[in-house]
């Protein structure tokens, strides 16, 4: 048995979440591991689906340029009948960006493609997946747990801060640290391929007896690829359920179902049989080991909220881990679960309601997928706003909108690029500076006006954040807004930054003596 030097995090499982973990500990100076049982990374598409508040994310990782490069919009439907007539439609809502909405159409990237661009992200920070590593066990303590890895080189002891457990819906991590899993398996099995196929053209995501769950089949090209990725409903388990996902067996089920004939099934890249299930974990944390991703909800695959759901926990997760690390209060990490337990039990009623719609041969998607409009009004992070505030007015733990400012040398600045990083941002217009906070690590201060190092010509902090001149806004680091005060809260807002582990740096040194 090898021991290795302690760590920070170790990150179990490697998928699109623990790759974003670990992205964005890696930035911000975090020792980490990052380890997979498996011997090699995911082939399958299976999560294809980006939306567009998961595409901001992106941005602020940078790798949302590689993204799009690597996948496309979605395609229109075309519903074929077996008098072979089709029609064709737009069930994806489209919709032009906006200046406070830079994102507003979904991205279809095989997650193959995704996460291939997030192993390449963390490679430039100087981090990799360690494959063919499995954790069988692991204790905690009050200053860490003791984690068993077996891999290639035999078993090894890793000591750590904290275990992350993104390990997927049958999560080890979970299991053992006996958190229930209550939910409901959904009754829906259904058959994921990616395909080579001839007889279907790539510009339309081809359907056809939509509505009937026993013929029903689609094929979906996938951007940037030579595939399609063929979905299905089969029967459940035991009712002439077996699947041959060999390329004769694909093949045979091709023919028995597409109504017109003529596709010739060429290989099979990956396939999968599975069941469908909504559950979500009774507890994202015990003491220093905590839950993200399939490990704490699984969705059916209606509507693509879980791999951004997923992605959302470990950009949420990432910074009040790094902020507890470096000395904020432990309590911040309970404001994890607090804040995204409940965002995951409502993308799981929604995704059952789009696949209880599927079924029924309606395929709409709109705005509700986006997950733009999610927030986290009721967190305890969310200091409470003037009482005077207008009820449609922004207000902490929303989504903090995008808005286009003029640095005081002329050049236009987004609000995103002031943002975009592993610190808060605070936005002063028109503020007092001897009344603003000191500078200190890990908070970037911005002050907007005549004399400020940005103006604000079309009025985006009045109009956008409801902000008056002396006004400040305190954006977290995961892009949703802290606080809205008056320059005079000085004290709230320090009281504040303290909590978040951003005490001045003078208090900062004396509690640490």
């Amino acid at each position: 048995m090898n021991k290795q030097a302690a760590i920070e995090v170790l990150i179990c499982g490697a998928g699109a979440a623990g790759l974003t973990l670990a992205i964005d500990l890696a930035r911000r100076g975090v020792s980490l591991r990052l380890v997979d049982r498996l011997p090699a990374p995911f082939a399958g598409s299976r999560g294809k689906g980006i939306q567009p508040r998961t595409q901001e994310v992106f941005e602020d990782l940078g790798v949302l340029d590689r993204m799009v490069a690597a996948g496309g919009l979605y395609p229109p439907q075309r519903l074929h009948r077996a008098d072979g007539t089709c029609v064709d439609s737009q069930e994806i809502a489209l919709a032009p960006p906006t200046v406070e909405e830079p994102y507003r159409m979904p991205l279809m990237v095989p997650q193959f493609r995704t996460e291939a661009v997030l192993r390449e992200r963390l490679a430039e920070l100087g981090g990799a997946v360690e494959y063919g590593r499995e954790l069988t066990s692991f204790t905690q303590d009050v200053e860490g747990v003791t984690a068993t890895v077996a891999g290639p080189e035999g078993i090894e002891t890793i000591r750590c801060r904290y275990l992350v457990g993104g390990d997927g819906g049958r999560s080890f991590v979970r299991r053992a640290l006996g958190i229930g899993f209550p939910g409901q398996t959904l009754g829906v099995r259904a058959v994921v391929a990616d395909l080579e196929l001839d007889g279907l053209s790539r510009d339309a995501w081809h359907r056809s007896a939509e509505g009937e769950m026993s013929r029903q089949i689609s094929f979906c090209p996938l951007p940037r690829t030579g595939l399609f990725q063929l979905q299905a409903p089969i029967p459940p388990e035991g009712e002439g359920s077996d699947i041959d996902l060999s390329v004769a067996g694909l093949q045979a089920f091709v023919d028995a179902r597409w109504p017109t004939g003529g596709l010739t099934v060429r290989s099979v890249a990956w396939a999968s049989a599975y069941g469908m299930n909504a559950r979500l974990a009774d507890r994202y944390r015990v003491g220093r080991v905590l839950l993200m991703g399939d490990a704490a909800h699984i969705h059916p695959p209606t509507g693509g909220q879980g791999l951004n759901t997923s992605l959302q926990d470990a950009y949420t997760l990432g910074w009040k881990l790094a902020a507890v690390l470096a000395g904020a209060p432990d309590a911040l990490l309970d404001t994890y679960e607090e804040e995204r337990r409940p965002i995951a039990a409502a993308m799981l009623g929604l995704a059952t309601d789009l696949l209880d719609k599927a079924g029924r041969g309606d395929m709409k998607r709109g705005r509700e997928v986006h997950q733009l409009d999610l927030g986290y009004r009721s967190s305890s992070l969310a200091l409470a706003p003037d009482a005077n505030r207008p009820d449609g007015a922004l207000r902490p733990g929303d989504r903090a909108p995008d808005g286009l400012l003029r640095g005081a040398a002329g050049r236009p600045v987004r609000l995103f690029d002031l943002f975009a990083g592993p610190h808060w941002t605070l936005i002063a217009r028109s503020a007092d500076p001897a009344r603003l906070p000191p500078p200190r690590p890990g908070l970037r201060v911005h002050t907007v006006g005549t004399d400020g190092a940005f103006q604000d010509p079309d009025d985006t902090l009045g109009a956008t954040y409801g902000l008056a001149d002396g006004d400040l806004a305190l954006v977290r680091p995961d892009g949703y807004v802290a606080a809205i005060l008056a320059a005079g809260d000085g004290a709230r807002l320090e009281a504040y930054l303290a909590e978040a582990g951003l005490a001045r740096p003078w208090l900062a040194r004396a509690r640490a003596a």
